[in-house]
């Protein structure tokens, strides 16, 4: 999925976002393929099949997170409202948890969003998107190139991207599908892609007859 790591950064690039931090694939579970992804990891992208079993555990989840009451004020978050919009608000999610570290070039689009957006509900960043025309005309043309090497980061497919983000010692799952971050314990810097994976694992592990997954590391470029 190397053309999909090149269409992520180059999605973030035309956004305005420099590369010093680069996607990359976490080419297995084990430790010594976890072992060769480039350090430090500070966002970690799955890609995976939208399924009977998947939307199963999500509605369940869904009625457990109701229930819950805990402050993740700190976490940036955006609902998810335009259809197959995933891989543009997992990049979101991605970055926006991340700002301290990444850099952004002077006119950078979609720094200027997340400013923008920084006060706003989950749901008031979600409308504020679908008028964006900066970010909604670079996703377009996004999606239109290199079909023939892997999907858009957006395309038409029974495939959804999610994000993991460490914040405050804390792993975050961030899926604009859900009402709000899913808490999956504590994290450090050490161990955040570990983590993350652990996590991976048990969507994998839900639906054992499916292999349309794929783990994405969002790494300081060497």
């Amino acid at each position: 999925m190397a053309a999909l790591n090149f269409k992520l950064t180059e999605f973030l690039s035309s956004l305005g976002m420099m590369p010093t931090w680069q996607f990359g694939d976490v080419y297995g579970l084990d430790p010594d393929l976890l072992s060769m992804v480039p350090r430090p990891v500070c966002a970690v992208l799955l890609l995976f099949p939208i399924t009977e079993k998947s939307e199963a555990y999500r509605q369940e989840e869904e009625d457990k997170l109701k229930d819950q009451q805990q402050d993740v004020s700190d976490v940036y978050f955006i609902k998810q409202t335009i259809g197959n919009a995933c891989g543009t608000i997992g990049l979101i999610h991605a970055v926006a948890n991340n700002q301290a570290r990444l850099e952004f070039g002077p006119d950078s689009t979609l720094k200027k969003f997340l400013v923008q957006t920084s006060e706003m509900t989950p749901e008031e960043r979600a409308l504020f998107l679908e008028k964006d025309e900066s970010i909604r005309v670079t996703h377009e043309s996004s999606a239109q190139e290199g079909q023939t090497e892997a999907p858009s980061l957006d395309e038409k497919v029974n495939l959804h991207f999610i994000a993991f983000v460490g914040k405050g010692g804390l792993l975050y799952e961030l899926d604009g599908r859900k009402p709000k971050p899913v808490l999956h314990g504590k994290t450090t810097e050490d161990t955040f892609l570990e983590d993350a994976v652990g996590v991976c694992k048990t969507f994998m592990a839900r639906d054992p007859q499916e292999v349309r997954f794929t783990i994405i590391a969002l790494s300081k470029d060497s």
